[in-house]
């Protein structure tokens, strides 16, 4: 009879901790999927002034929406969304009062009235396009060493991308310098020229007037885009010009034609993760949008905040 009594509590020993532990972990799966689920975004809309708080996958909606052109690849598409989810879910592990802006600041977010008024009768059709790109991402985000990365892209490259470093302070593992070879063939911005008289060029950058133009680049990072220069004798860093001449990048050069300056930037934005339309144009190649990612932001891997 003892030895029965001794067998059944040893059982319950074993037994009632794992039933208990079981029961954990189940319920600590459920509530992290809820938390995938209902997770809301915190999105200061600039022209309101207001915080709205939007469901997360609505909000990729919206950023997706205007982002990224609605004629891109679908591929292209998922990519983009799963880059804009991994973007915000980064900026909400900071717990601020806000975690995004709706502008090119962070990323452009468009609501549902916003859209059907950019897009008036073609909505129902461009909508669904955005959904399905969403839909079939939903809750995938972006990794690396078990964190939520930095998921920084960009609107066309110049045949690469950027270091982090040489953009940005810090050099990220996964933001590296990587081809981007689709760009020229795909990108209406992939070259744009400018051209100003003189007198606004030294205008505009705060410079006193000289009838000769003398430039010198004296710093570029390893592909070729500017980092300073030197103008007439006044040291200058790329960021200035690119914001005072309101130029699509710091891949530029300066040339004096006459009693005018001609300039030629290449690519448009900073250079730094995903070109979208180096994503596209992978896209059109049938590459799909895991090997997008994977190209354009180095090591990483894709989770699921569902799983």
């Amino acid at each position: 009879m003892e030895l029965k009594k001794i067998v059944i509590v040893t059982l319950l020993i074993i037994i009632i901790p794992y039933f208990i532990l079981s029961l954990f972990l189940k319920e600590e799966k459920s509530l992290y999927f809820e938390y995938g689920k209902n997770t809301y975004v915190k999105v200061k809309r600039e022209s309101k002034n207001v915080i709205e708080e939007v469901p997360l996958e609505e909000y990729v909606v919206g950023v997706l929406s205007g982002e990224m052109p609605i004629s891109f690849e679908l591929e292209a598409l998922k990519a983009q969304a799963v880059a804009a989810r991994s973007y915000v879910l980064k900026k909400m592990e900071r717990g601020k009062e806000f975690d995004v802006v709706d502008t090119v600041s962070n990323q452009v977010y468009l609501n549902e009235g916003e859209l059907k008024e950019k897009w008036k009768d073609k909505y129902d059709e461009r909508i669904q396009k955005v959904k399905t790109a969403v839909g079939e991402t939903s809750g995938e985000y972006l990794s690396y060493d078990g964190k939520v990365i930095e998921a920084f892209f960009f609107s066309t490259s110049v045949g690469v991308t950027e270091n982090s470093g040489e953009v940005f302070s810090t050099q990220l593992p996964y933001l590296k310098s990587v081809e981007s070879k689709w760009d020229a063939s795909v990108s209406p911005v992939f070259e744009t020229n400018y051209d100003f008289s003189l007198a606004d060029f030294y205008t505009k950058l705060g410079l006193p007037y000289q009838n000769t133009l003398v430039v010198e680049v004296t710093s570029t990072t390893s592909s070729g885009r500017v980092k300073e220069l030197v103008i007439n004798g006044v040291s200058m860093k790329a960021s200035t010009v690119f914001s005072k001449l309101n130029l699509k990048s710091t891949f530029f050069t300066i040339t004096q034609v006459g009693s005018n300056v001609h300039i030629t930037a290449k690519g448009y934005g900073h250079g730094v993760g995903m070109s979208q339309y180096g994503a596209n144009g992978m896209a059109k190649e049938g590459y799909r949008y895991d090997q997008i990612l994977k190209h354009y932001y180095q090591g990483i891997e894709i989770k699921n905040l569902k799983k």
